[in-house]
């Protein structure tokens, strides 16, 4: 894909992007693919599809309470179970205002881990990482944010993502709608958002402007981004997902590169 050669002029030592239709088919890369980078923030997307699995197979409950008092599973995958963004601080009531929330996905892995007496590294890796053959990645840190991966692997996440084998469609379905509707939030490394919406532990574009993604994404597409500089965004509108690692932390260069990046690869994909 052209698109992909835009990349070269990112202001990074190393990239890797894959492009991922809906039949789960790489259709364009560029750069190392079996390189492991560091996550940071995607990292929450495997780790709610565990917390997912862990509700499919009944061993967790939206319900179950977890956090602070009146908070629950669902709350946290949400970003809405009143915790401050890196502490145990209790900054709000559960439901009431969207704190985007490193703390929140600690608890869950703790509560999973209680709920399924298997530590949340081990059920991650067994129930998410082998099945899907993503053989080179781990979680060698928190559940928030401190999986390595590679683009190769995410592809095949992404490719998940798409056409779910380990989930129901219909749990999948669920976590990528608005949870908590109409709850106003800072959006970190990209500003408030009024609504700031989410699902449970998927981002939405929704509306959001400015945004990471592009303008062409429509607002059904979700995904998440890094602090360490990578992104994972799936658009089902387009029928297409988009991974990009690299070794540069998120700043001014990404929000002025990834929303065009993304408007060409999705042009591209029309074009086909």
């Amino acid at each position: 894909m052209d698109s992909l050669r835009s990349v070269r002029q990112w202001p990074v030592d190393t990239v890797a992007v894959a492009v991922v239709d809906a039949s789960g088919v790489v259709v364009g890369s560029h750069g190392p693919q079996n390189l492991p980078f560091r996550l940071t923030s995607v990292t929450k997307l495997l780790s709610a599809y565990a917390v997912l699995l862990a509700v499919q197979e009944g061993a967790l409950d939206w319900c179950r309470p977890a956090g602070p008092p009146g908070a629950t599973v669902r709350h946290l995958l949400a970003h809405a179970s009143g915790l401050a963004f890196d502490t145990p601080e209790v900054a709000t009531d559960p439901g009431t205002q969207r704190i985007y929330s490193n703390t929140g996905f600690v608890v869950l892995a703790d509560a999973l881990a209680s709920a399924c007496g298997i530590r949340f590294v081990d059920y991650l890796a067994e129930g998410v990482f082998q099945p899907l053959g993503m053989s080179s990645s781990r979680l060698a840190g928190s559940a928030a944010a401190g999986a390595v991966s590679t683009c190769a692997d995410l592809a095949r996440f992404a490719a998940e993502l798409q056409a779910p084998t380990l989930l129901a469609p219909q749990v999948l379905a669920e976590a990528t709608r608005v949870a908590y509707p109409g709850l106003d939030g800072l959006l970190p490394g990209v500003g408030m958002q009024r609504p700031n919406d989410w699902g449970l532990g998927f981002e939405l574009r929704d509306h959001k402007s400015p945004h990471w993604t592009g303008s062409r994404n429509s607002p059904e597409t979700f995904g998440h981004f890094g602090r360490s500089g990578t992104f994972l965004w799936v658009d089902p509108v387009a029928g297409a997902a988009v991974v990009a690692l690299t070794d540069r932390d998120f700043g001014p260069w990404a929000r002025d590169a990834w929303p065009p990046f993304s408007d060409g690869v999705l042009a591209e994909l029309v074009a086909r």
